[in-house]
């Protein structure tokens, strides 16, 4: 079976069709929208010192560089791998507050060649994530499974189902 089959057959079997918002989600968002808003408005020390004690250091960004040391690789190996701005990475790098896009990310990953648990895992750690109701998802996660590292050839595979690609 070509590789362009067995992608078709991986997103038919894992597509999961996104669901509908009822009237009743939607208001119970709104309600819980308030309450968040009232919450933030008062002053409420017990919540904002549990909030400094548990906010977690930047896990993305140690993460990125633990896999770029386990694999022995320079900073330019991985940037011009997949064509990132240096100033980009090296923001990435100095600053721990960046929050970087899911694309970049995505480049990342590629650019280290990681499995897609370890894929999943870096998204993770930026509060991302590639849910089975998104083509574009499927198809990253399947380049990932089947260990395809060609951003050409990713790249094709999102052209051909009408996806954005990844730049």
């Amino acid at each position: 079976m070509d590789i362009k089959t067995k992608l078709a057959n991986y997103i038919n079997t894992n597509f999961i069709e996104p669901a509908r918002e009822s009237s009743h989600t939607k208001y119970s968002s709104k309600v819980l929208g308030n309450t968040a808003k009232m919450l933030c408005e008062c002053s409420n020390e017990p919540l904002n010192t549990f909030i400094n004690d548990n906010k977690e250091d930047n896990k993305f960004q140690k993460l990125l560089f633990k896999h770029i040391d386990e694999r022995d690789l320079k900073d330019s190996d991985v940037y011009n791998k997949v064509n990132i701005d240096r100033r980009l990475f090296s923001k990435i790098r100095n600053d721990s507050n960046y929050h970087p896009s899911k694309n970049t990310i995505i480049l990342l990953a590629i650019a280290l060649e990681l499995s897609e648990d370890e894929l999943l895992d870096l998204l993770n750690s930026a509060e991302y994530s590639l849910p089975n109701n998104d083509v574009f998802n499927l198809i990253v996660k399947f380049c990932f499974k089947e260990k395809i590292y060609n951003i050409n050839t990713i790249n094709e595979f999102l052209y051909d189902y009408n996806c954005k690609t990844i730049n």
